[in-house]
């Protein structure tokens, strides 16, 4: 029997009706929102299967503008989300996708931000609560938001690998687990790295002085 928690048993303590559609909705646009770096301005929110399909009466459109926000789900806000953007001068648009062989309860974010500029976000909710980012820019990830996560864009070459590995052992963090993908041979690449630590500032800092790492962004866990 596989072990479980009390959180797979009895679900998030939320708002709204359905745990995928509401729950696992805002920790989608919160997970998307740690991506981003930043709260977004403005964004493309693409709806898939049955989120496209029942979303809006189970408040999905609601619970993902909430998680953007960076609302939790038994924030009581969650209803006035779209409200409460409009009033912060937030821009965010609905479409209906085919997101290709994903989970129905999936959705795609194309987000902008002041600073941090923009970033193509795939994720579902896979039932009490629970999420799983599939793709960043393109980039096949798996982030389930349970441990704190780095996310390091760098280019494919020999050895940006083992300087990052050794710099984390350096500071005493362990890697849990690891995953890296890139475009082709000698392109862009992306490093994704769950660890049992926090990445702290300075660490962080450390890190996009590497040669050849183009961006480095440290993801707290949900």
């Amino acid at each position: 029997m596989s072990k479980s928690n009390v959180f797979d048993l009895l679900g998030p303590i939320m708002v709204g009706p359905s745990s995928s559609h509401t729950a696992g909705a805002v920790r989608l646009g919160v997970m998307a929102r740690k991506i981003l770096g930043e709260e977004p301005v403005e964004g493309t929110i693409i709806l898939h299967g049955s989120f496209a399909k029942t979303g809006k009466g189970h408040g999905t459109n609601l619970a993902l503008v909430a998680g953007l926000l960076g609302m939790n789900p038994d924030d009581e806000r969650i209803p006035d989300s779209l409200k409460i953007a409009q009033e912060r001068g937030l821009n965010f648009s609905f479409k209906t996708g085919d997101l290709g062989d994903v989970h129905p309860n999936s959705v795609k974010f194309d987000l902008i931000s002041k600073t941090k500029g923009q970033v193509q976000v795939t994720g579902s909710s896979v039932g009490g609560g629970t999420i799983v980012i599939q793709e960043i820019n393109g980039f096949q990830v798996e982030i389930k938001g349970d441990y704190p996560t780095l996310v390091i864009l760098h280019q494919d070459i020999p050895g940006v690998v083992a300087q990052v590995t050794l710099l984390l052992t350096t500071a005493q963090i362990n890697i849990a687990r690891m995953l890296v993908s890139r475009e082709k041979r000698g392109a862009q690449a992306l490093m994704v790295l769950e660890t049992d630590q926090q990445i702290d500032e300075a660490v962080l800092g450390l890190l996009r002085k590497l040669p050849k790492i183009n961006q480095a962004l440290a993801i707290e866990p949900l």
